[in-house]
């Protein structure tokens, strides 16, 4: 699916596309940045729990997932590697409670941001599990994740219409 340059790649674009986009997120505190990622998570776990009575599409919620991961490892210094979808976590029953598992994670670190604990080792390892797990379930799910990025960005670039760059 990805290789290590393909996922360098999606990173800065995701750069450039959060520094013309996003500036509002940009300008926090690196973090309130990550926290700021650490609840998109746990708000699109909460998306693909809800199931057919969520309005926002399944694989929409995986590509915005997808942005928020590019976006928190460029916040972490973060390379993320290019996710391994051949191995499947097997511990768990239902594939969202691996999501659910990474996301609580990372909100556990944020968390620790307030207390001045160690953070970064556990931001940067769920990061690259809810990358895993995306790259994995659309895999499975037949969505071209690479082509959804890029048509979720134009989407979100054309909510900015006032920038002429």
């Amino acid at each position: 699916m990805f290789s290590d340059g393909d996922m360098l790649q999606l990173q800065q674009e995701q750069y450039h596309h959060d520094r013309r986009n996003h500036s509002d997120i940009l300008c926090l505190h690196k973090n309130d940045r990550l926290k700021h990622y650490g609840l998109h998570y746990c708000k699109y776990v909460g998306r693909l729990a809800r199931g057919l009575t969520e309005p926002k599409a399944y694989d929409r919620t995986l590509t915005d997932t997808a942005l928020v991961c590019l976006s928190a490892a460029n916040t972490l210094h973060q390379h993320l590697p290019a996710p391994n979808v051949a191995v499947k976590p097997a511990t768990q029953i239902d594939p969202l409670r691996t999501f659910a598992d990474a996301a609580g994670r990372f909100a556990d670190a944020c968390e620790k941001i307030d207390h001045a604990e160690d953070c970064l080792p556990i931001m940067r390892s769920a990061n690259i599990d809810i990358m895993t797990w995306v790259a994995q379930i659309s895999e499975e799910r037949g969505l071209n994740l690479h082509e959804a990025v890029i048509q979720r960005r134009s989407e979100l670039r054309e909510r900015q219409f006032y920038i002429t760059e």
